[in-house]
């Protein structure tokens, strides 16, 4: 039987108190990416102490919330579709 919680993106918004519908995040995505190849995640100007907490003990931990936090570092690290530019 497969125990592991599986977060989405909301879930992950929800927990460091951001607002966490599609639309919230994709916003969020397009105000503060793409971040430099050189910035870590959790070092990202735009996080609180808490948020930056709970992002690095979780990807460090490796646990349920693991691969949410690392689908956020490569939203937040992609360069935007050329096509979509000037949508």
């Amino acid at each position: 039987m497969d125990t592991a919680t599986h977060h989405t993106l909301s879930d992950l918004f929800d927990q460091i108190g951001l607002p966490s519908t599609a639309a919230d995040i994709d916003e969020f995505v397009r105000q503060h990416g793409p971040l430099d190849d050189d910035c870590h995640l959790t070092q990202a100007a735009f996080w609180n102490d808490s948020q930056a907490a709970f992002l690095r003990e979780q990807w460090r931990a490796d646990g349920d919330w693991a691969l949410v936090v690392d689908e956020l570092n490569a939203l937040l690290h992609s360069h935007p579709d050329p096509q979509s530019l000037g949508a």
